[in-house]
């Protein structure tokens, strides 16, 4: 099958650090190129990949000072993609650029679907979904399904992460982890308090966005000041994340808001850690409660959690990840939801053929 992979410009696919979508990208696109499939990325330039790179700008958006509007350069891509669907070099699209390509890509004939990897809970969301109901679009979460049940879902596919990209490491687990980034959502105060609470030591690894650094700079930042078992470590990448991860007795996951998947509750699975998360948005799809982590309403209940997380197996924790959250298993979901839509638009398709 001859597949593009539409990511944005943003990051690099996979990013240096910190980038969830263009993450999942990549380890889709490198699964599907092993599954003897045609891939072409369509990503910026310092992207790395199996599959055949078309560059659209020299490097990622967010390393790159003189780019202030990343919108045109997104449109610029998805006119590039539309281009090679008249030179007829793919057979289906999918798009991980929210609701861009929607008007567009819906007047063409080429099978396509977008996959949605943000919150979808905002009051502008509702005449989006209620214009374009007909667009084929996938869920990472059915949590996330739910502010706009209009939309066309044609398939929820959780995230899959490389089966050897992080596994457990010898380790005597002392403290508990926050990973991913310092926003007010993400609730790190809350994972401060937590820890605090229960007299064992806290190490953040976390990335700082720039809107968020008031916050960091305000909130956060004396909180761990002011505790001495409180450790900021900075963003880490994929390589250190085994080490950090199997180092901890349990990820927290204080968050306060829908979030529609969380890589790092898997990556936590993938080196047998448990996970402590609060009871929001995709978490107890994710979370086998009393395997592989505990699902909690809040502080007090996190807290009464961490006392139990001596009890769960991290053999078990690691097996269900493998189970549950391989990046072969979401490639051959995905291919499940490209070939039911390729079915489905053959008509479609052989119609335009006959009328040219």
């Amino acid at each position: 099958m001859r597949i593009a992979q539409v990511a944005p410009l943003t990051e690099a696919v996979p990013p240096r650090l910190y980038g969830g979508t263009e993450r999942v990208v990549h380890w889709l696109t490198e699964e599907l190129v092993a599954l003897g499939h045609e891939v072409t990325l369509f990503a910026s330039g310092d992207s790395q990949t199996s599959a055949k790179l078309e560059a659209l700008w020299p490097k990622a958006l967010r390393l790159d000072g003189a780019v202030r509007d990343p919108n045109a350069l997104h449109t610029v891509m998805l006119e590039r993609v539309r281009q090679k669907c008249d030179e007829e070099e793919f057979d289906f699209l999918h798009f991980h650029l929210d609701y861009y390509p929607f008007s567009l890509f819906c007047r063409q004939p080429t099978p396509f679907v977008t996959t949605l990897h943000g919150r979808l809970d905002l009051p502008e969301h509702q005449p989006v979904f209620d214009t374009f109901s007909s667009v084929p679009v996938i869920s990472i979460s059915n949590a996330q399904r739910r502010p706009v049940p209009q939309a066309n879902w044609v398939q929820t596919v959780h995230h899959g992460l490389p089966e050897t990209l992080l596994t457990p490491k010898p380790a005597r687990p002392n403290y508990l982890a926050v990973l991913g980034r310092i926003a007010p959502e993400k609730g790190v105060d809350r994972a401060i308090k937590i820890a605090t609470r229960c007299g064992v030591p806290l190490k953040i690894a976390a990335k700082i966005d720039r809107a968020d650094q008031d916050y960091y700079d305000e909130v956060i930042c004396p909180l761990i000041t002011a505790n001495p078992h409180v450790e900021y470590i900075g963003e880490i990448g994929d390589c250190e994340k085994s080490d950090f991860l199997s180092g901890a007795i349990g990820l927290l996951v204080p968050i306060d808001w829908p979030e529609p998947f969380g890589l790092v509750m898997i990556e936590a699975m993938a080196c047998g850690t448990p996970v402590i998360a609060f009871n929001r948005g995709s978490v107890p799809e994710i979370i086998d409660d009393g395997l592989t982590g505990f699902v909690v309403e809040d502080e007090i209940s996190a807290v009464a959690a961490v006392s139990r997380l001596s009890q769960l197996s991290r053999d078990a924790i690691r097996k269900r990840f493998e189970q549950r959250f391989t990046a072969r298993r979401m490639a051959q979901d995905y291919l499940a939801a490209y070939r039911s839509l390729m079915e489905a638009a053959a008509p479609k398709i052989k119609l335009v053929s006959s009328a040219e």
